[in-house]
Parts: structure tokens; sequence; C-alpha cells
């Protein structure tokens, strides 16, 4: 789990999707938060004779018995309308048959119910809360926590499944990596080395600057070893750095990297979402009462 900063504070939103593999230790985590004093909320833009069978079958086996998903949530939204939700002031129904009838709801929400529609500002009314005391968790970077953090000033945590494919790929490279950079900081030296020695025959050449007892030759033949050597430590380095800008996609390589770089999804990662992690059971590596600070950023400079 990476994150910025924000405290696990009075409410965890979540939302099951369509998952490709079961999260079973995704049910432990929410319980935790939710003996710990946290309202858990479901919203989600399923609507109710998907979101059903679909919360049964990821949540209900994996609960204490004779719970549900409903008694889990203490709210509970389908049909939601994100991104509308949180900017837009919708009416919520109720849901007051397990067929999916439905019936005006007027006023705060209440615990225990399931609702159809609504809005985030009456999720804020019928809890009392403000958006800094709200964890919105959710797996789509838009619809999610562009929105929710943009206009309502909500927390937001961001469930990026394939982050742990990045994770994977980069561990089992790490040797090839070890030797790539190695050889990178080796041509780095060589570099300056030759401009160095390249400096000084412009100099030289030129009659001014401190002077220097080699000859034009001399320096040239300088420069001509070093940008040997450098060609021989490139061809070493290219197959290397193609492998690595090929790990996890042929095509674009790793998810949250471009090179060197942060990838474009990365930048947006790290402006919008406060917490992002691979999945919901990683805040099983936390307490629910957790304070989540950010590292130190870092710039350019620092190295």
């Amino acid at each position: 789990m990476t994150h910025t900063e924000g405290k696990l504070k009075s409410e965890i939103v979540a939302e099951p999707k369509r998952f490709v593999d079961l999260d079973e230790q995704m049910p432990l985590a929410l319980l935790d938060q939710k003996e710990a004093g946290k309202k858990i909320l479901l919203i989600t833009n399923s609507e109710w004779s998907y979101a059903v069978p679909m919360l049964s079958y990821v949540l209900d086996r994996f609960l204490p018995d004779g719970m549900t998903w409903q008694d889990l949530f203490d709210i509970a939204i389908v049909g939601a309308r994100k991104p509308v939700f949180f900017s837009g002031r919708s009416p919520a129904y109720e849901v007051a048959t397990g067929d999916g009838l439905l019936r005006d709801h007027f006023g705060p929400l209440e615990q225990g119910r399931v609702y159809v529609g609504g809005n985030a500002r009456l999720v804020e009314e019928s809890l009392g809360l403000k958006g800094e005391e709200i964890l919105y968790v959710g797996d789509h970077v838009f619809v999610d926590v562009n929105i929710s953090k943009n206009v309502l000033r909500w927390r937001t945590a961001l469930v990026i499944r394939e982050l742990e494919d990045d994770i994977i790929s980069l561990r089992r490279f790490a040797p090839e990596q070890e030797r790539l950079s190695a050889m990178m900081a080796r041509k780095e030296e060589l570099e300056s080395d030759y401009s160095t020695v390249r400096l000084a025959l412009q100099r030289k050449r030129h009659g001014y600057g401190p002077d220097r007892s080699a000859t034009e030759e001399e320096l040239e033949a300088e420069m001509l070893h070093l940008r040997e050597r450098l060609l021989e430590l490139d061809e070493e380095i290219a197959p290397l750095a193609r492998e690595a800008g090929r790990l996890l996609n042929p095509n674009w390589g790793l998810l949250m990297r471009a090179g060197n770089d942060k990838s474009h999804f990365a930048r947006q990662v790290e402006r919008y979402a406060d917490v992002y992690t691979g999945r919901v059971s990683n805040f099983l590596h936390h307490t629910p009462y957790v304070y989540l600070r950010s590292h130190r950023g870092s710039l350019p400079h620092d190295l």
C-alpha cells in the first residue's frame, strides 16, 4: 500500500466490481474497520439485480455465520450514477423488497437500508461527516477518485489490481536492473570524462583558459579512446534496456513507469489518490487506527 496522507477516520466506502479473482481477505479488512467504529458504505453504479448476486458471491461466504453483505454495510447505495452522484442532487429511493421494488424516501439515509440513486451530499448530511472524514475506495481514476476528490474533497483510495503485476515484474528483473544501473552510472562517468577532454581540446585550439601540457593530438586520441569505450558499453546496455522497457507488456512496458519516469497514469494516481493499493485486503497490513503519512517528497537535486 502506498499513500500520501490521511487518517482512516470515520467512514470507509467500498465498491465491489466485476472481479477477475476474489480478494478473500477483503471482508476481514472491512470487518476490522466496522468493529473499530467506522461506518462502512457501499456506493456502486451496478443495479440491484446485478449487485445482489455479485455481493452475495464476493462477500457472504467469507463473513461470520449468519451475516450477509447487507449486515456489513451500514448504508448501501446501488444504481448510484457516478460521477453525477458526487455533483448532483438526485433523490434516493429505498429498495423495499427482495425483488427490487422501490419506494420514495425522504430525509436522511437510514442505517441498515439499501437505496437506489441519491447523492454524495446526502451521504454527508445523513452521517454528519465532512469530506476529510470520509475515505472513498474505488477502482476508476476518473469516476471514483478524481470527481470525489475535486468536488467534495473526500479522501480517496484507488485500487489498482494490475499494480501487483508491476511489482512482481520489477522483483524478477531486480538482478538485471542492478547491472543496468551500474552500467548507466559507468556511462555517465565516461561521458563526463569525454566532455572534459573535449572542452580541454576546445580551449587548446582557441588559445584560452588554463594551460594544459597535452597536445591537440594527444587530446584527440584520448577522446577517440573514450568514445570507443562508450560504444562498447552501449552495446551491453541496449539489450537490457530493451528488456526493461518490455516488462509486463511488450508494447508499453510497466503500468506505472515510462522508462525512468512515471507514466501518465502514475501521475494521475499521484495527483488524485490519497492512497493507492493493489487490493482492499492490504489494509490488513495496518490496524484500523493507523494514521497514514506520506514519505518525504523527493526533488531532482536531492540526489
